[in-house]
């Protein structure tokens, strides 16, 4: 099957990236996650030890160490990738190795092969701090956004804590208030606990969506701040997230950012800040044009107003 995003590729030399992109026919697009280190802090299932490297470290790793590879993302040629770590074919191993992952996978009901879990997980370098990245694909991830939503107000599930919330808060450091943060967020349910584990419900597209994802840099225009209101936010949670717009120029708000995925509904009104590009006789506002996003944001004017 394509290598699409939220899986994971290991090249040949043994580095482990997170698949970041849909257009992976000739080089992946990834971020470097695991570096084999004797050193390491990360052991997987067989005994090898591994460094996690954050965005900038990784970077900096890709820039002295696979300079080819440096393209925006970490793009790998697919002549270099030894192997690929699917979500949803190696859910069963991931949940047999925790009980909590078991337990929430057994809380949802959908399709065979709809559910993954990406992240350390995937690769059984988790320790006891990793969160659960579960990814659910297509139309199934809708259902269990509503599912969550149930079991959070049957109580089978807590509502998110003010101290988790605060967390994710300072983790994202977006250019929001944290009121204005929660309010967005607490009616997403695409996130969580379940014990003192937090977890997200990332939305992946199905194999036979692959195709449509907006893919491609525009001439850049500059820093704008617009209004607009949303005509389909059926790609909202998707990476990047989409959000068709009626405005007399631009035709798309898209945010590279998890921050402002699902962060308005259609019909409501926007308020968003980024940089503008010019994508034929169109031009779209990008939003996490950087890793922090910084003067950048997606808020919704409609919410606000009733919140």
């Amino acid at each position: 099957m394509p290598i699409r995003l939220r899986d994971f590729v290991e090249d040949d030399d043994g580095l482990i990236f997170a698949v970041s992109a849909y257009d992976n026919d000739r080089r992946a697009g990834c971020v470097l996650r695991y570096v084999p280190d004797p050193a390491g802090e990360r052991i997987d299932p067989v005994g090898r030890r591994y460094t996690k490297l954050d965005f900038e470290p990784a970077y900096a790793y890709i820039r002295a160490h696979r300079p080819e590879y440096l393209d925006g993302l970490h793009r790998v040629p697919v002549e270099r990738i030894a192997r690929v770590y699917k979500p949803e074919e190696r859910m069963d191993w991931i949940a047999s190795r925790d009980v909590r992952v078991r337990r929430l996978l057994d809380l949802f009901v959908l399709p065979p092969g709809s559910v993954g879990c990406t992240g350390s997980r995937l690769i059984g370098l988790e320790n006891g701090a990793s969160d659960i990245d579960l990814v659910v694909y297509g139309q199934a991830w809708f259902s269990a956004q509503t599912q969550l939503a149930r079991l959070v107000g049957a109580g089978t599930l807590p509502a998110m804590s003010e101290e988790t919330w605060r967390k994710v808060y300072t983790k994202r450091i977006p250019e929001i208030s944290f009121d204005v943060f929660v309010l967005h967020e607490s009616r997403k349910w695409n996130r969580g606990e379940i014990g003192d584990t937090y977890f997200d419900l990332l939305y992946t597209r199905d194999y036979d969506a692959l195709a449509s994802a907006p893919t491609g840099r525009g001439r850049e225009i500059g820093r704008r701040r617009i209004e607009a209101t949303v005509t389909d936010a059926s790609q909202s949670f998707d990476s990047p997230a989409v959000y068709e717009v009626d405005h007399e120029t631009v035709s798309r708000v898209i945010s590279f950012t998890h921050t402002y995925s699902g962060q308005a509904l259609a019909g409501e009104t926007i308020e968003a800040r980024g940089v503008l590009e010019e994508h034929g006789d169109t031009q779209w506002l990008i939003v996490g044009t950087t890793r922090e996003a910084k003067g950048e944001y997606i808020v919704s004017k409609t919410l606000l107003e009733q919140g």
